[in-house]
């Protein structure tokens, strides 16, 4: 196998990131960096080309078992959680299922079965006897895994984290959603400007609204009851997320059914070259139709009101946000919880990936689940020392 130099990865990491429009909004590099450096999942979530990347300098750790489709690009466990979902007959309901397509692309499956178990072996470094339980996840999440691919999912009940996340997102309202994000000025609300949400640059606030405008021209005629529902209000700069910092996200308030509290909230994100391309090839897409298009492949209840729209010559994906979205979190997750829990998970995965499928499924040998287990204790043992390195490089590290 070739040597990597962890400290190298880590660089190549930090280029990336001063490269991309972290570097044009004061503070931001140091803000992912602070974020990257938490814990070594943190880093693993914000440096999905750097995945990639490894795979491609050493092939064997990428190869596998067959199956191809849609794959997420960025399975991990904090890339599920609970979403408002397109309405079906007169009303609108929340769902638990994955929620990021942001790195989505036609793909072997097995990709994302990796990353999603590289991601188990670095978070659950914590636990009580934290090796045998990770590995013992891995295994359950081929387990769930494997039986959604061959068309059998065994869901059950959802797992504590998963019950107890619904339990808090289940009465939310529009009101707590404004009220945690805006303010009222006079007789519109504006967001709140923070470390969420900053000032546009002048250059890009007529921008934006005209590509809003053209993602509301485009959605379906039931949303178009009111021609006042999509006046815009306020425009923010949208600190989110880990991976997807640096590039460009616009938070829109619109007017929805008017103040004070039926306002709209929306999140419209830089859709580029996904990070499976290092590996994989461009996949020709434009970026905002391609995750629009692996959210409807892959999910029988994809979030409402998705679309995509364009900003110069940059292509956005757009949602509106609920306020019962909300996601998983490693650090929440029990010991005694973490096998259930990504059998659940890897049921979901599973039948994404069924749904999304280009090839008729295949069975998986227990050698080739072995072997995946294998790779993935490998691709977990350099990002462990790529992270270690990448503290090294922190303002206050010495």
């Amino acid at each position: 196998m070739v040597s990597l130099d962890p400290a190298k990865l880590a660089r190549r990491q930090l280029q990336r990131d001063r490269s991309r429009s972290c570097a044009k909004f004061a503070g931001l590099l140091q803000y992912k960096m602070r974020r990257m450096a938490s814990s070594p999942f943190a880093f693993l979530r914000g440096s999905a080309p750097l995945f990639y990347e490894i795979l491609k300098r050493l092939p064997q750790l990428a190869k596998g078992p067959d199956g191809v489709g849609w794959i997420v690009g960025d399975l991990h466990l904090e890339n599920f959680g609970a979403y408002r979902a397109e309405q079906r007959g007169t009303s609108s309901e929340v769902v638990f299922n994955l929620n990021d397509f942001d790195e989505a692309v036609v793909g072997p499956w097995r990709l994302d079965v990796l990353r999603f178990m590289t991601g188990v072996l670095l978070g659950s470094g914590g636990l009580p006897n934290a090796g045998p339980r990770s590995l013992e996840a891995c295994q359950s999440m081929l387990d769930g895994y494997l039986a959604a691919i061959w068309g059998k999912p065994s869901f059950g009940k959802p797992p504590p984290s998963v019950l107890k996340l619904l339990r808090r997102v289940e009465h939310r309202t529009r009101r707590h959603l404004l009220d945690d994000r805006t303010r009222l000025i006079g007789r519109i609300r504006r967001f709140v400007r923070s470390e969420r949400y900053r000032d546009l640059p002048k250059t890009l606030r007529a921008q934006a609204r005209e590509a809003f405008s053209r993602y509301a021209q485009a959605l379906p005629a039931k949303w178009h009851s009111d021609p006042r529902a999509y006046q815009v209000e306020d425009a923010a700069f949208r600190v989110a997320g880990t991976g997807s910092l640096g590039n460009l996200r616009i938070g829109i308030v619109a007017h929805g059914r008017g103040a004070p509290d039926g306002e709209w909230l929306f999140d419209m994100k830089e859709e580029g070259v996904p990070s499976p391309a290092l590996l994989l090839g461009d996949p020709g897409m434009d970026g905002g139709e391609r995750v629009v298009t692996a959210f409807r492949r892959c999910l029988r209840h994809p979030p409402r009101m998705i679309g995509r729209t364009r900003l110069g010559k940059t292509s956005l994906f757009v949602r509106r946000l609920a306020p019962q979205e909300d996601k998983l979190a490693m650090a929440s997750v029990k010991p005694d919880e973490l096998s259930g829990l990504t059998r659940f998970l890897g049921s979901l995965a599973g039948s994404a990936h069924h749904r999304g499928a280009t090839a008729s499924p295949v069975r998986w040998s227990k050698q080739q689940q072995r072997q995946l287990i294998d790779q993935a204790v490998i691709l977990a043992g350099i990002h462990e020392a790529s992270y270690l390195a990448f503290c090294r490089f922190l303002p206050d590290s010495g």
